[in-house]
């Protein structure tokens, strides 16, 4: 059964593009979409604009693929009009038709996770780049960060919406901006602000409703984050830093009488108000409760959690009430994280647990991007390569997430990794023949030869003096 399915992903593949035909304005768009998703899903090696081009563009009567071909993807990618926030939009509705129904069994719904992710950059050119925290690194360096909102349910994963952080540096910075598009509208945003954003926007489109929002402690940590989730009614599991103060008892209650004397008091004291870090000292042995989240390859996996009913400190004043939850190692109860929710009272907490757990398969889906689909394999600097390769990489996920959803009716165990090698040897293409690879060593010559001399040129002008002495 799911080897039929596979044969039949050539066709499915063609079908599930024709949904997005309407983002693509013109037929040479949606050729190269087409061109582009298949090589993100089949090219072995690297998966930039040239490799793609070369390899998969169709032949067209000449009989073969060259440097012409190379330039009209790098267009298609840079310059050509079509908004990739179309195709986010598209990829929402299509996740919502026919990936998130699977979340109706769940106790969980649909979980949106928010999360960023770093891509390294060795020059100053590439919008968006600075020596920043990367991720990948786990360390300070040069670095464009993009903030992702990703929807998870058990069928899978959907990269729903996603934004490149522009730090300070280049707001202003008008030469820089024009040289690589940036939209004269796109101002200064904080990562939290460009999540909040994310999020509102993805649930105004109206095809998806998130249960719940998860986050890391960047964004647990941020009053106005936590602020935009509650006034959208939006429930949420997210972690903070074990520094992060709590009111243990009502705030409301705790303000000082009037004595008749001196101006009356409006603030509550903060005798009451202690750390996350101070909260866990306290707490007696019978406080936590073991709780397994799933099965995992070397056994369950089994944290201990505890939950108190607290008040928030929100701009250093009080917020309102919240779910405290703490979860520790078994093995090593020094390692806690925190987590705050405003989840209703009566939630129970495997549920807020089960909730937070779902931050590993956001690992999961970056490692399958960036390893499988050239996630941050793109070599372009502009505004509009970044977020066009973005979208193009979101439907190619969600195509194999698809199939393989299908697959495992049969091989319920089938992981989107092993989808993807099913559907490489699934979608056969003509081998290439013996002219068609004298052909390409003839254009991967001729190419680097040209950059050579262009790069020779370069030097010369910039150092003409020492040129001129060198007799250069």
């Amino acid at each position: 059964m799911w080897r039929n399915i596979l044969r039949a992903s050539a066709g499915k593949l063609s079908k599930f593009m024709g949904q997005f035909g309407v983002c693509f304005a013109r037929p040479a768009s949606r050729s190269h979409a087409a061109t582009y998703v298949a090589g993100l899903l089949q090219a072995e090696g690297r998966k930039s604009v040239e490799p793609i081009a070369l390899r998969f563009t169709p032949q067209s009567a000449e009989g073969t693929v060259g440097a012409k071909e190379v330039l009209a993807m790098q267009r298609f990618l840079t310059d050509s009009p079509w908004d990739a926030q179309d195709v986010q939009w598209q990829i929402q509705a299509t996740a919502a038709e026919e990936l998130l129904p699977s979340a109706a069994g769940s106790p969980l719904g649909v979980v949106g996770v928010i999360d960023e992710s770093s891509f390294e950059k060795s020059g100053p050119h590439s919008v968006g780049v600075k020596r920043q925290y990367c991720g990948h690194l786990g360390k300070t360096d040069n670095c464009q960060v993009g903030v992702f909102l990703i929807a998870t349910v058990p069928a899978g994963e959907a990269l729903l919406d996603h934004q490149l952080y522009l730090p300070k540096e280049w707001i202003n910075d008008r030469t820089r901006r024009k040289k690589v598009r940036v939209p004269r509208q796109v101002q200064f945003q904080t990562k939290p602000q460009l999540a909040a954003e994310l999020i509102r926007r993805t649930t105004a489109n109206g095809h998806v409703r998130f249960d719940w929002i998860v986050a890391d402690d960047h964004y647990g940590e941020n009053g106005g984050f936590l602020d935009a989730l509650e006034s959208a009614d939006q429930r949420y599991m997210v972690e903070t830093p074990v520094t992060t103060t709590f009111w243990m008892v009502d705030p409301a209650t705790q303000v000082p009488a009037d004595t008749g004397s001196g101006r009356p008091h409006t603030q509550p004291s903060r005798e009451h108000v202690r750390s996350a870090r101070e909260i866990i000292a306290t707490l007696p042995a019978d406080a936590w409760q073991p709780i397994k989240l799933r099965e995992g390859a070397k056994g369950p996996l089994v944290f201990e959690y505890a939950a108190l009913r607290v008040w928030a400190v929100r701009h250093r004043r009080p917020g309102p009430p919240i779910w405290l939850v703490l979860q520790r190692s078994v093995d090593n109860p020094l390692e806690v994280k925190v987590w705050v929710s405003n989840a209703d009272e009566r939630t129970p907490l495997d549920l807020l647990a089960q909730a937070g757990g779902t931050r590993f398969r956001v690992e999961l889906f970056f490692e399958e991007a960036k390893g499988e689909l050239g996630m941050g394999h793109y070599e372009a600097r502009a505004w509009t390569s970044w977020h066009h390769h973005m979208a193009l990489v979101a439907m190619a996920h969600l195509f194999a997430t698809l199939v393989r959803q299908e697959c495992r009716a049969e091989k319920e165990q089938l992981t989107l990794r092993q989808s993807f090698d099913l559907i490489r040897a699934a979608i056969v293409r003509r081998p290439k023949t013996y002219e068609e690879s004298l052909h390409l060593a003839e254009y991967y010559i001729t190419r680097n030869a040209t950059a050579t001399r262009s790069h020779r040129k370069t030097w010369l002008q910039k150092h003409k003096k020492l040129a001129d002495k060198l007799m250069l």
